[in-house]
């Protein structure tokens, strides 16, 4: 491919066969360095990924770094925020890295970071979550904190389709409601001329100044597709029975959204059960097949008024509905029954609101949640606050299909410590060794860990840590980087 603003290294080019990686020794990986603190973390981070690479393999593997531009530093050298040479390399190389993006404010480009999963359509955000000792947490328990979240990248409200209140394309949408959907438009309060006056005479009856009355009603559109929700959910199975995971919880708020995120509830266990029957059991499978364990003289029936509680205020259509459900469970007897679906890999669904919560009181009972993409912003940057925050949390944008994958640091570009080398590169760093595992190169993803658990269990920690740990030594950027090569 022709570059005409960068010029990449000499070395191999990662491929795809047969939807597996394949690496060679000596790899070309793009990065961008990043806005705002974004060059102190990079040259932080790019020494331990050397240096763990060195240690592991004794100069046999070595990676031919490539840099990119993205952001601040595009803008400033080429006069665009997100130049074609960066997208082309990272569709090209396949896997690359990066540091913290500014997004620019007003007219433009909504998000870099959005743009090139858009772009390059990396449809999971991949989150794990992991405690390290020592580091300071506003829980209890934060070594309970054990969860990988895959979060679907490319739909729900990230889709970016909404039209600002007042103008012609928001009035468009309010028009084909009116006229098409008249129902469904009354439940938008102030979508007509005639309900914002209904308001304004009844602010006037209090003694509200009077004022001119506009319709102003922002309008977004929330897109969730079978498609979409398939190739995460089966993403995020194949992800758990490879690493030995315990469950699959399935997050979501279908309660209220129920064609959106319900339908992804559904369409999660329909992928779990029509690609993965062998190895995977539903919560509701597993009660029933427990009832049947406990008590092989159980009914259909019996077992259905065991697993619904409200059963027997149920109507006739209902109650047969659950006894099929029964039926169908038992029919797994053969290779789930007589306890053997207690070694398959569980697959569960939980309300977005609850699991916030359960999440902070019961984090043991979540494993790998499989979410859309808010819940999924909330859940992981929740999480994040859990064990030691978003300085330390990485975070990988994937396509499992076409190979591509951008490893990325999940904070923002804290502009006012730029240049002082003083953050903490944490966030990079435990990115790029999501990155080597990617990769499969396992050796140099474990010496990360072991520098990274090293560096902290002795208190050597950047400013964010050491202001919250007795007794630490406090590091900066740089010697942060180096205490984790010496603890490898």
């Amino acid at each position: 491919m022709a570059y005409t603003t960068v010029t990449p290294p000499a070395g191999d080019k990662v491929t795809i066969r047969n939807g597996v990686l394949q690496v060679p020794d000596q790899p070309v990986l793009p990065f961008i360095e990043g806005d705002g603190t974004g060059p102190d973390i990079w040259r932080a981070s790019q020494r331990v990924f050397d240096a763990a690479v060195q240690k592991a393999y004794g100069g046999k593997k070595k990676i031919k770094w490539f840099e990119v531009y993205a952001g601040e530093k595009a803008f400033n050298k080429l006069n665009t925020w997100l130049p074609d040479d960066t997208v082309d390399a990272f569709r090209e190389y396949l896997v690359g890295i990066k540091g913290p993006l500014t997004t620019p404010v007003g007219g433009g480009i909504r998000s870099l970071n959005v743009a090139l999963r858009q772009l390059l359509d990396l449809y999971v955000c991949l989150r794990p979550v992991r405690y390290f000792k020592g580091v300071p947490s506003p829980v209890k328990k934060p070594e309970d904190v054990d969860m990988v979240i895959f979060r679907e990248n490319t739909e729900d409200i990230y889709a970016g389709i909404e039209y600002a209140a007042g103008t012609p394309e928001a009035q468009k949408v309010l028009n084909f409601f009116a006229q098409e959907f008249p129902k469904e438009f009354k439940k938008i309060r102030f979508g007509s001329k005639a309900a914002a006056e209904g308001w304004q005479k009844e602010l006037e009856a209090i003694g509200a100044p009077k004022r001119d009355v506009g319709i102003e009603v922002g309008v977004g559109i929330k897109p969730v597709s079978y498609l979409g929700s398939e190739r995460l959910v089966h993403s995020a199975i194949s992800y758990a029975l490879a690493q030995k995971r315990r469950s699959v919880s399935l997050v979501h708020k279908g309660n209220i959204m129920k064609f959106t995120e319900g339908a992804f509830r559904d369409w999660g266990y329909k992928v779990a059960v029509s690609f993965f029957r062998a190895d995977t059991v539903t919560e509701r499978e597993s009660w029933i097949l427990g009832n049947k364990e406990k008590n092989p003289n159980l009914t259909a029936e019996q077992n259905a008024r065991e697993i619904e509680p409200g059963y027997d205020m149920m109507t006739p259509e209902q109650k047969k509905k659950v006894v099929a459900e029964v039926e169908k469970a038992l029919q797994l007897w053969e290779t789930h029954g007589g306890g053997k679906w207690k070694s398959k890999l569980l697959i569960k669904d939980s309300i977005a609101d609850i699991t916030l919560q359960q999440v902070l009181t019961r984090p043991k009972d979540f494993d790998v949640i499989a979410t859309l993409n808010l819940n999924g912003d909330y859940l992981s940057d929740a999480l994040a606050a859990q064990v030691g925050g978003i300085g330390i949390a990485p975070g990988g944008n994937i396509n499992y299909l076409s190979g591509h994958a951008i490893f990325e640091a999940t904070h923002g570009t804290a502009p006012k410590y730029a240049n002082q080398d003083k953050v903490n590169p944490g966030s990079v760093i435990l990115s790029g060794e999501m990155m080597f595992r990617h990769l499969k190169w396992n050796e140099a993803a474990d010496l990360i860990i072991k520098g990274m658990d090293g560096a902290i269990g002795k208190k050597t920690v950047t400013y964010d840590f050491e202001r919250l740990m007795p007794g630490a030594k406090l590091l900066k950027c740089s010697e942060f980087a180096g205490a984790i090569i010496e603890n490898m």
